[in-house]
């Protein structure tokens, strides 16, 4: 259980080497959901469909993960997933990531809290609109815009 703990551990702040091997290939992203979660089942899916190389963590108990990750109460979604030294909480849309990873902004990551129909995994509808927020290192740097989905 304790070389568990420090794999999530090593996993989610970033320590585990995760950084893409040249510029043409994408990171690879480890998602933590419940096993019986069928809509954050949909989003790995995409995610792998996008060219990311996925390994899926189920856990009956994501609350520890969400801790050690840094995402605040009021960010949370059903899954968190950790790329390339950045934390992804919720439906997160691809076009969200990509401008996450193109820009590398200094924050903790980004998330899309709740479960807005038509996000990747609740529907998947393009034209939905919903909010992409940034996790900060703290609390001041949290809940600033982002990316607006559907707009």
């Amino acid at each position: 259980m304790r070389q568990f703990q420090t794999m999530l551990l090593a996993a989610i702040i970033g320590l585990s080497g995760w950084a893409a091997a040249d510029a043409g290939e994408k990171p690879k992203m480890t998602v933590f959901k419940t096993p019986w979660c069928g809509c954050c089942e949909a989003w790995t899916e995409i995610m792998t469909a996008e060219g990311y190389d996925v390994t899926v963590r189920d856990l009956e108990d994501l609350d520890p993960i969400k801790k050690q990750a840094g995402v605040p109460d009021n960010m949370q979604g059903c899954h968190t997933a950790v790329l390339d030294n950045y934390v992804l909480e919720g439906h997160v849309p691809v076009a969200a990531i990509d401008k996450l990873l193109s820009e590398r902004p200094a924050v903790r990551g980004i998330a899309v809290p709740g479960m807005p129909q038509g996000a990747p995994g609740m529907g998947d509808d393009p034209d939905a609109n919903y909010t992409v927020y940034s996790i900060g290192h703290d609390a001041s740097e949290t809940g600033a815009v982002f990316f607006e989905a559907g707009k």
